[in-house]
This record gives C-alpha cells, structure tokens and sequence, in this order.
C-alpha cells in the first residue's frame, strides 16, 4: 500500500519538492560554510520523496547534543522556518478535501523533520 501511495505522492508534486530540496542541498554544499545544512537538505529531499512507510525520530546517540541545538537554531533562523511554513501551508491545503488527507499528513511528517533537522534520523516503519 505504501509503494502505490508513494507512487501516487510523486506524480503529485512529491517530485517537485525532492527536486526544491536537491537544489536548495546542492546550492549549500557548493559554500564550505553550508555543507552541514545542505547534507540536512539531501535528507529532506529523500524523505521528500518516499514519506509513506518511513518516519523520523531522534537519533539516541545525538539526543541532546548541544551542537543540534545551535546548527537547528541556525537553520530556522536562515530558512527553515519558511520550509516549515510551506508544508504547513500545503498540509492544510491537502487536508482540505478526504482523498488529500493522507497526503496532508505527510506534508506534517515532513514539517516536523524540517523544523528540527539536526539530530534526527529516517526510519523505516515496516
């Protein structure tokens, strides 16, 4: 059921946000300075492109580190809140009719990764 809504996510616009995220992670990458921040965007973007069957939670090791503080700090202030809004804003959208609601729950899923990055891994939910 997971691949077909996957499927489904990608033909839909799933493509265009893996796509935004690629951009967004290769931009940064290029800078010595953003590589943290764009290898966080590469993650987005993978989890952008298959979010059904898949999840995050935070990494045991890293749980709080005080470095994530500081970089996921760093990412809301220079442009994470704004990816936070997006999928705030398109989750809404989603949900606003009973076929998009499924999708809209995703967009939450992926708001909550792009809220808090650093110190959070993607895992598999089968």
């Amino acid at each position: 059921m997971s691949l077909l809504m996957n499927l489904l996510w990608i033909l839909l616009g799933g493509v265009f946000v893996f796509f935004g995220y690629m951009a967004g992670g290769i931009a940064l990458c290029l800078t010595l300075i953003g590589i943290p921040w764009g290898i966080q965007c590469f993650k987005l973007a993978i989890f952008s492109l298959f979010p059904f069957g898949s999840d995050t939670r935070e990494r045991r090791e890293d749980s709080g580190s005080s470095l994530n503080l500081v970089m996921n700090v760093i990412w809301l202030v220079f442009g994470g809140i704004w990816n936070v809004f997006c999928h705030l804003g398109f989750g809404l959208l989603c949900c606003l009719s009973i076929i998009g609601i499924p999708f809209g729950l995703q967009h939450f899923k992926m708001m909550r990764l792009a809220f808090t990055p650093f110190g959070r891994e993607i895992v598999d939910l089968d």
